[in-house]
């Protein structure tokens, strides 16, 4: 397989639509390269991304303004997420501290593992990748290192099973990554907004390709270890503006790729995907601006989060809705 380095995967003579060299690959390989590789290269108006932010800081100006400059707002997309799902269970996380287990664990490992890939010489294997990736986290002194640390060998060993399940479909079904696309695993983006008072942050599991001028090449991937939701293409939606803002050109498309079934679902970026972005981060803010007052009491909205949180066993409209859910299983 091979690139053309021109930041796409290879163009066709007259440019627009991608076209790969899928010699030597499997066919769930040439699926995903057609997927990732089948979307035109639009170009955008070279004022789009300042006028993405304008539009923000004008609605978050009213919010931001009671912010305090040496204590800003930090927003990542699951804070958005949550709070769209449930305020109630957003305040909750807030002040829960995170449990890991080994399911939790597993798709964090397969993805320092995929992560560790792209540097990595020689042919590793799929073990070589998660014994590399756990030997990185033990090296840590927080979080899942303190995790992985302190598993018996029994737990260990179901977390490195698990994991190497998801780096083998990952290695057996995406096409090997080629030095010409510019891969980039974990990429950061980030936007400070309102003189800083608000900060937006994200962290990009892979990305590939890179515009050139206004037109648009760049591919962002996110890897997920569990079934797709509906929440998954407005988390990327969240990332292409922050990405847009901080390079000024926009993505190209946006990938959710689920590795326990090896299949992407993409999305390509528009202006009016971009549009959409910029006012669900906008209300998100809004809305955990307001939750700050301790006079507000947040609302409790129903819905799929309802089966992993902690108050579903003393929340009306969580019962009612997992009621109805037993019943229609």
């Amino acid at each position: 397989m091979v690139g053309d380095g021109d930041g796409s995967i290879a163009t066709a003579p007259g440019g627009g639509v991608m076209i790969f060299t899928s010699s030597g690959l499997n066919a769930a390989q040439r699926e995903v390269l057609d997927q990732l590789g089948s979307v035109d290269r639009p170009s955008f108006d070279l004022e789009l991304h300042t006028e993405l932010r304008n539009e923000l800081e004008q609605t978050l100006a009213p919010v931001a303004a009671a912010l305090d400059e040496e204590q800003p707002l930090f927003v990542s997309k699951r804070s958005i997420g949550l709070i769209h799902s449930c305020e109630q269970l957003f305040v909750t996380d807030v002040g829960q501290p995170f449990e890991w287990n080994t399911t939790t664990a597993r798709g964090t490992v397969a993805h320092k593992a995929i992560e560790l890939l792209i540097g990595f010489r020689g042919c590793p294997t799929p073990l070589d990748l998660v014994d590399a990736a756990l030997s990185r986290f033990e090296a840590d002194g927080f979080g899942i290192g303190d995790f992985v640390r302190g598993l018996a060998e029994a737990e260990r060993a179901e977390l490195v099973s698990g994991a190497n399940d998801l780096v083998t479909t990952f290695l057996e079904t995406f096409p090997p990554l080629d030095p010409k696309w510019r891969p980039v695993p974990e990429a950061r983006v980030r936007a400070e907004l309102a003189g800083g008072r608000v900060q937006l942050s994200g962290k990009v599991d892979l990305q590939l390709g890179f515009p050139r001028g206004q037109e648009a090449g760049k591919v962002i991937i996110d890897l997920k270890s569990g079934r797709s939701h509906s929440s998954h293409i407005d988390d990327l939606r969240f990332y292409a503006l922050l990405d847009t803002m901080k390079a000024g050109t926009p993505p190209r498309l946006l990938v959710s790729y689920y590795l326990e079934s090896g299949t992407p679902r993409t999305e390509p970026v528009t202006e009016d995907v971009l549009w959409a972005a910029v006012r669900r981060t906008a209300d998100a803010i809004t809305r955990i601006c307001r939750l700050r007052d301790s006079d507000t009491t947040p609302e409790r909205s129903a819905g799929p989060a309802c089966m992993f949180c902690p108050l579903k066993d003393e929340c009306d409209p969580g019962i009612a809705y997992l009621a109805e859910r037993q019943a229609a299983w």
